[in-house]
């Protein structure tokens, strides 16, 4: 996509570029999955975008998500009947347009095993036939997301092959989506955005912030620079409270741990547990990429400072451990880790009790002055999330503009399945990039050593990296590390790939 390349260049002469030109009409302030949501939305309605963050693109809850894009099954549980049906659409819109070379179908299998009550299959039964009936209202077809059913002691052990089988009576499986990398939908949308003409600014502090505008400050080179906005946008997640006075938030920490795929002999499905003593919270195992399976997810009370990366505690790794280990022929311990994360969830301070009680809904709100602030919600449904934080702005300020053009707008590298299917270069690559994969493989110039893994135990190449610096806005090897290839949820694995990381941005450096 024409002008999707984000660069160092780029950035500084966007920076420079502001100095000289009058207001814009939209300032986005973060740089996350809803921030980058808004700045693609404005920009596809024919209005000028300055999207700003303080550090980089998904560096905050955005990349810490259990990348799962649902369709709101657990709030059926809850009552919530109308953010679950939401959920259920925008997780069509990423399926079906936005992104299908990122999001995709994956089975979840619930094993029914002695110490499940058929009170509890029951009510998972009941509870994924009405998730069903969600995808059917939101225009999902079944191709894509195949109805639930019931499934055998034997094909569960297929999906799960270290499951318990003594006792095992089959399971409950279903499909939901799951993105193949949370961050990098993230640098998707913001690529997408300023293609359309947004400009994306990381590593700039927005200070001062008003409903008409904010100072900037370059955490680079220290230089402030002042924008003047006909809309200012607080899409700042959990810090969104200290750029809009009279906002309380009460983040909640929900944590995950990672395992390498061989601890669970290949897992093809998503492994569902039930959580005892409650109707609607689960332990879930995900395969993902790069060998890889994540266990979350929990859902703890965070007060205090937000931190820049919130770190798990040991009361909820030994939670998930324990939980998973219920339905495991040998439970794994941390022995068995390869890392662990956490993120923080941005909920509106609503004085319930239990943080698991508070609504996931979104809400936009306005200051006096104009300046509009969105919180709430998850990753599925940032796109509407954005939508309704752009409609209350414009609407605030009384200004016309183009309708909302997101549902059906595809991303840039997306493509139906049958064409990506048809590409040539290599599948992973595909899965990652979509149509550019042709793009990364062109990176490496014909030399094969360009193309080989990194180091042993990682299948990131060169030739990704230089993609990420060139095309992707990655300034330092925290960028390339842990945003762009997610090397970092491994430590160990880092730490081999992080002189690769520093050779690869001095190789780019003009």
């Amino acid at each position: 996509m024409t002008g999707a390349s984000l660069t160092a260049a780029r950035r500084a002469a966007e920076l420079a570029a502001l100095q000289a030109g009058g207001p814009v009409d939209v300032l986005v302030i973060g740089g996350g999955v809803t921030g980058a949501g808004v700045a693609l939305d404005a920009a596809t309605r024919g209005l000028s975008v300055v999207l700003t963050e303080k550090h980089d693109l998904a560096f905050g809850t955005s990349r810490w998500s259990s990348k799962l894009v649902h369709g709101g099954l657990r709030y059926l549980a809850s009552g919530a009947v109308g953010i679950a049906h939401e959920s259920a659409v925008e997780r069509g819109v990423l399926l079906r347009h936005t992104a299908p070379h990122l999001v995709r179908a994956l089975p979840q299998v619930l094993p029914l095993l002695p110490d499940t009550s058929f009170g509890t299959a029951a009510m998972v039964r009941t509870g994924q036939l009405a998730g069903d009936l969600l995808r059917i209202a939101a225009g999902t077809p079944s191709r894509i997301l195949p109805p639930p059913r019931r499934a055998s002691a034997a094909e569960v052990t297929r999906w799960a092959p270290t499951v318990r089988t003594d006792g095992l009576r089959g399971g409950l499986l279903m499909w939901d989506g799951q993105v193949v990398d949370d961050a990098r939908l993230v640098v998707g949308l913001a690529r997408t955005a300023a293609a359309h003409g947004a400009r994306i600014l990381t590593r700039c502090a927005a200070t001062q912030v008003t409903g008409h505008g904010a100072v900037l400050r370059d955490e680079l080179t220290g230089a402030e620079h002042t924008v003047d906005a006909r809309i200012v946008i607080n899409a700042a997640g959990v810090w969104a409270g200290g750029l809009a006075p009279g906002i309380r938030l009460r983040p909640s920490r929900g944590t995950h741990l990672v395992f390498p795929d061989t601890a669970f002999g290949g897992l093809r499905a998503g492994l569902t547990v039930p959580v005892p003593g409650s109707r609607s919270r689960f332990v879930f195992a995900l395969p993902a990429a790069g060998g890889r399976v994540y266990v979350g997810i929990t859902d703890e009370e965070a007060p205090g400072d937000v931190p820049d990366v919130p770190q798990p505690s040991d009361g909820e790794i030994d939670f998930l451990l324990a939980t998973l280990g219920s339905v495991l022929r040998v439970p794994l311990t941390r022995a068995d880790l390869l890392g662990t994360y956490a993120g923080l969830r941005p909920l509106l301070d609503t004085g319930d009790g239990a943080t698991s009680d508070v609504s996931r809904k979104h809400v936009v709100l306005t200051a006096p002055d104009g300046l509009v602030t969105v919180v709430g919600g998850k990753l599925t449904t940032y796109r509407r999330m954005a939508q309704d934080a752009l409609d209350v702005a414009l609407a605030g300020a009384g200004i016309a503009a183009g309708p909302c053009r997101t549902r059906r707008l595809p991303l840039v590298g997306a493509a139906d399945p049958a064409t990506l299917r048809g590409l040539t270069t290599p599948g992973r690559l595909v899965r990652r990039y979509g149509t550019e994969a042709g793009a990364v493989v062109a990176e490496a110039g014909g030399d094969p050593a360009l193309l080989a893994p990194i180091a042993e135990g990682i299948d990131v190449t060169r030739a990704e990296l230089l993609f990420a610096v060139r095309h992707e806005g990655a300034l330092d090897t925290g960028d390339l590390l842990d945003r762009r290839t997610r090397i970092g949820l491994d430590p160990a694995a880092r730490e081999r790939a992080l002189p690769v990381a520093a050779e690869v941005l001095v190789r780019s450096t003009p």
